[in-house]
């Protein structure tokens, strides 16, 4: 029974550094599924706001998508316009994931008119 004394604090620090590494991993794991919902978003907002633009003929309708994705901590990295006023953009949401540096989440999304024949 001598040779075991202490042995408990052992393992009580062990197991304390494995739950803190594992809490550390979802926090991380937490932030970036989050900055992802958030780059989402933001594609799908910039999206309608080029379409708008776009449906009325405005020039430079990718000028809207990208105060839209600004306003939503996002930057618009791609927009392009088709015919019959159906755009595609993509954004860029920076997030912190601590140890492992400054990364971006993107999202992409695609916006425009429904044609009048279209199956409801």
């Amino acid at each position: 029974m001598t040779g075991e004394r202490g042995s408990a604090t052992v393992w009580t620090t062990a197991l304390a550094a494995v739950l803190a590494l594992v809490g550390a991993a979802a926090v991380l794991v937490g932030a970036a599924v989050v900055a992802r919902h958030r780059a989402g978003s933001a594609a799908d907002l910039a999206a309608l706001a080029v379409a708008a633009r776009a449906v009325r003929g405005d020039p430079g309708p990718c000028a809207a998508g990208t105060a839209v994705a600004a306003e939503n901590g996002a930057e618009l990295v791609g927009c392009s316009v088709g015919p019959g006023a159906v755009v595609a953009v993509e954004v860029s949401v920076p997030v912190r994931l601590g140890p492992l540096g400054l990364l971006a989440a993107g999202g992409r999304a695609r916006a425009g008119p429904v044609p009048w024949d279209a199956d409801p």
